[in-house]
């Protein structure tokens, strides 16, 4: 499937957000997928993965999430500096203003003569709890989340009431977690913890631990597992076919 990538510059209550859209080249309409990047934004790696995305049938639209702390167009490096910026962005921004971050692109999907009304989120590293938060919003039914970092800590800030783990009860749609077991990131404890609180909150969701490190979904550098990432990649595909095509 032939796709095309184009960005849009959305106004957000924090400031301008630009986003980069990749969707079929077709003359029909498409379930979109909101994608959320590694603390570094839309590294080759993430556009990749996006444009992967795109090729299967879906518009994939992909935030610069730290729009508010960065010049438009930022991409930080796999390095030192770009892990240190990237991780000083992620504990400067509160959490809530993903939600109105989800809200400009939700809204600007819904006059997109392209868009089916079909809408699920996606995403890898803080970009799986990204993806997490943005199954709070009631348009999304279906969220892959890969490695989700944070999800048992308080590392990005929060009003009271508003950690993502404290709103479960706003996920309507069906969950997709996927975890690698030597990630330092999210340990052991960390994981059974995001287990219980979402069976305690009888959340739709199925749950995956691989032999995987961190990030090895990212087809670049020392930890990437291509027959992980492949077996990563079916288990969203059936998830976004089970409830953007057939559900």
């Amino acid at each position: 499937m032939i796709i095309q990538s184009a960005s849009v510059d959305l106004q957000t209550p924090t400031g301008t957000m630009r986003t980069y859209v990749h969707r079929p080249k077709t003359d029909g309409k498409v379930p979109a997928i909101l994608f959320y990047s590694e603390i570094f934004q839309q590294t080759g790696p993430i556009e990749r993965a996006a444009r992967f995305l795109a090729g299967h049938g879906y518009a994939v639209l992909v935030s610069e999430v730290f729009h508010e702390l960065n010049p438009i167009g930022t991409v930080l490096a796999y390095d030192d500096a770009g892990r240190d910026k990237g991780n000083a962005d992620k504990m400067a921004k509160d959490v809530q203003g993903y939600d109105s971050d989800n809200r400009a692109m939700i809204e600007w999907l819904s006059q997109q003569a392209w868009y089916d009304g079909k809408l699920g989120a996606m995403g890898f590293c803080i970009g799986g709890h990204l993806a997490f938060r943005a199954a709070l919003q009631p348009e999304v039914r279906a969220t892959a989340c890969f490695y989700a970092t944070d999800l048992h800590s308080q590392v990005i800030p929060n009003q009271p009431g508003q950690h993502s783990m404290e709103r479960l009860a706003d996920i309507g749609g069906e969950l997709l977690m996927l975890w690698g077991k030597q990630d330092p990131h999210i340990p052991a404890a960390g994981r059974a913890q995001v287990y219980q609180r979402l069976v305690q909150a009888e959340r739709n969701f199925t749950w995956h631990e691989v032999n995987g490190q961190h990030a090895f979904m990212r087809d670049e550098g020392d930890r990437y597992d291509a027959q992980l990432a492949s077996i990563g990649y079916q288990l969203a595909f059936d998830l976004f076919d089970r409830n953007l095509r057939i559900g």
